[in-house]
């Protein structure tokens, strides 16, 4: 028998393969400290320390015959971290050896299958086909193939709506499960909407996802060229009037519908979750215009004789566009009490899940991933954003929590807990001022550039 090696893995790489079995309980009562694989990561181990008996517990996992990694050998109560170490070592050997690569639990439904056509070739998302084909998406491919058979398909036409039509709004759905499941929230999809219940600390929060999606005259492209970059100026005319109208008409169809009157929805906050796919690179500065669509307010600043940053806010009263108008203030608008906030991120798009799964070891050889963007300068005196760089390999660390942002409604009859999101980014609106509680890191927006390396 060929020798059975052990080795031990990160924490982002355990995450990829198996953080969706992570139930949100065990942080309650223990810590991670160590993971292992075998060679070809078939068997999955965790080493853990028990937070109030201070021994040491191990954890061995295997893939069911849905594809999930599930745990299927515990041992508890061990006095020292060398003698659980060993312990799981030896009981991922044994289990090897016995020559298994599928441990059945009886109870599992098959994970759904994202990237096998099931329509025609001329029906698939030109995007959906750059994911499935290229070699620079094999990060996110491999990424999103061990989610899958952790995801609910409540409606029975995800795998058909992400290879078509719906490739931007199933992936951002996508993105909010990573994230909610990045949170140790437990999430519920046994209801066709809204499309997330979340719960922890026995409080719950209902969440329906929302896009702000392409326009027939400007469908998505096959053959992808760089996007025109907007000037300073035309950004700023777009932001007065374009970008809020275009948020407005999703969010104000969201309203329309009554969510809060469901069963399940009544006597709980409910958020929207939105996110911008209307034209190529647009989330990287539309951002500014949802702000001033929610608050109805927007924000001029100046430096004043001592050289110190003021910031000072305007009332805006109406969006116009041709012959469309809209009054500015959604979370004014009527029923939008019943709105607790306003979930967004200007990086739910396939190079999030691109970056996450090179972090976490999923790559091509000859592939370099550089990602550069704005951040937050939390100088208190800048006006401007700081710029970042960096070549996205093992050592990166971004979370899926990175470029949140939780926009509450100032007047929300169920305000949403913070508590339950403390990894993102809140904004509140106090006495006609936006007031912001950012982490240190906090992405405005950002390209991923995939170069192949010609040898």
């Amino acid at each position: 028998m060929d020798k059975i090696t052990v080795k031990e893995i990160t924490e982002k790489r355990f995450n990829a393969l198996a953080g969706y079995s992570r139930s949100p309980i065990a942080s309650y009562v223990s810590q991670e400290l160590a993971w292992y694989a075998n060679e070809d990561e078939s068997v999955l181990g965790v080493l853990l320390v028990d937070t109030i008996d201070f021994d040491y517990a191990v954890v061995v996992l295997g893939r069911d015959e849905g594809g999930r990694f599930r745990a299927f050998d515990v041992e508890s109560s061990i006095p020292d971290k060398e003698t659980a170490t060993q312990w799981l070592i030896n009981a991922i050997k044994w289990h090897i050896g016995k020559g298994q690569k599928v441990f059945p639990q009886g109870d599992a439904s098959k994970g759904l299958d994202l990237f096998t056509p099931i329509v025609p070739f001329e029906k698939l998302h030109p995007y959906f086909v750059h994911l499935m084909r290229e070699s620079a998406f094999l990060p996110a491919r491999e990424l999103i193939k061990n989610m899958m058979p952790h995801f609910i398909d409540v409606d029975g036409n995800f795998v058909e709506q992400f290879q078509t039509t719906g490739f931007d709004s199933r992936l951002w759905e996508l993105c909010l499960f990573a994230y909610f499941n990045e949170e140790g929230l437990f999430v519920d999809r046994k209801h066709n909407a809204p499309d997330f219940m979340v719960k922890k600390y026995d409080k719950v929060v209902a969440i329906e996802a929302v896009i702000v999606g392409r326009k027939k005259h400007n469908p998505p492209r096959y053959f992808r060229v760089l996007p025109k970059i907007k000037t300073p100026d035309e950004v700023l005319k777009e932001q007065e009037n374009l970008m809020p109208i275009t948020f407005g008409s999703p969010l104000y169809s969201k309203l329309k519908k009554k969510y809060w009157e469901l069963p399940h929805v009544k006597g709980r906050p409910f958020v929207l979750a939105i996110a911008d796919f209307h034209d190529d690179a647009s989330m990287v500065w539309s951002s500014t215009a949802l702000i001033n669509y929610l608050y109805g307010v927007k924000h001029d600043f100046y430096y004043d004789n001592n050289n110190q940053l003021v910031i000072v806010p305007r009332p805006i009263g109406i969006h116009k566009l041709g012959n469309k108008e809209i009054p500015s203030g959604f979370f004014f608008q009527e029923d939008a009490e019943y709105i607790s906030a306003i979930l967004f991120s200007a990086s739910g798009t396939i190079s999030k899940f691109n970056r996450i799964g090179r972090q976490a070891g999923f790559k091509t050889e000859n592939v370099v991933m550089i990602r550069v963007g704005t951040c937050h300068d939390h100088d208190p005196n800048a006006s401007v954003p700081k710029m970042f760089k960096y070549i996205v390999n093992e050592d990166s660390n971004e979370t899926w929590a990175d470029g949140f942002s939780m926009f509450h409604n100032p007047n929300a009859i169920l305000p949403v807990p913070r508590e339950l999101f403390p990894s993102i980014a809140h904004h509140y609106f106090e006495n006609g001022h936006i007031v912001s509680f950012l982490p240190e890191f906090y992405p405005y927006a950002s390209f991923t550039y995939n170069l192949k390396i010609m040898k």
